[in-house]
């Protein structure tokens, strides 16, 4: 790919930091933002940690980041975000279907979602729209959100799933996928352990027997992919 040719000085492109654990999507972001003329790659992060110590001033004009990484998950990393840097822009980039996650992210104080399906121009109308300080999200993903907001909130399974937390929601959506616990814990990078402790915790929450209604549970939602 050539370099866009008029391009802008240095200090008025916009700087984007880039979080995400696969280092090819890393180098292909990379790629496209650098070849814009009005953008530039701010620094590159594999997780969230490595995120938050690359945030120095001047800080950058806007974050890209997947949900699923090692260790502390994207929605955890968008409310730290909330609490330190509030007016910093998040824009989140994931394989996982916006019509399940865009909610919760937007929840957590993104400023939009697109999936990675979606290919390099979309991608780059939706950075340069959350620049702008509009939010990004598809138009089937608008309209269902404003569906949900015209329902009745006491419909019991969206109540139920809107009780669990973020990671726990993770956990759900792994299993709603067919996943046994081992590759969940790879997935996650979380311990055995760690993701029993989450199942039981989404047992309670969605009062369930046992640990089997959980599997059940989810991969009956996850055949129906209804958004929470």
């Amino acid at each position: 790919m050539k370099v866009t040719q008029n391009v802008q000085p240095a200090k008025m492109r916009r700087k984007i930091l880039i979080l995400d654990d696969h280092t090819m999507t890393r180098y292909g972001l990379s790629q496209l933002i650098q070849h814009q003329p009005d953008l530039q790659v701010y620094k590159e992060a594999t997780n969230v940690r490595q995120a938050l110590a690359a945030l120095k001033p001047p800080l950058p004009d806007l974050i890209l980041t997947d949900i699923t990484m090692p260790g502390k998950s994207g929605l955890e990393f968008i409310k730290d975000l909330q609490t330190q840097y509030p007016t910093l822009p998040v824009l989140v980039l994931s394989m996982h279907d916006e019509t399940i996650f865009a909610e919760r992210v937007l929840r957590a104080g993104a400023r939009g979602y697109i999936m990675k399906s979606e290919g390099g121009e979309k991608l780059l109308e939706a950075i340069r729209r959350v620049l702008k300080g509009e939010f990004y999200i598809s138009d089937r993903v608008s309209a269902n959100i404003l569906g949900s907001l015209s329902k009745n909130h006491s419909n019991t399974k969206r109540s139920k799933l809107s009780a669990i937390s973020d990671r726990e929601f993770e956990v759900f959506w792994l299993l709603s996928q067919g996943l046994p616990t081992d590759e969940i814990s790879q997935r996650l990078c979380i311990s055995g352990k760690t993701v029993e402790t989450h199942r039981r915790h989404i047992r309670d929450k969605l009062k369930l027997q046992s640990g089997a209604e959980v599997r059940k549970f989810a991969v009956r939602w996850g055949a129906t992919q209804e958004m929470i």
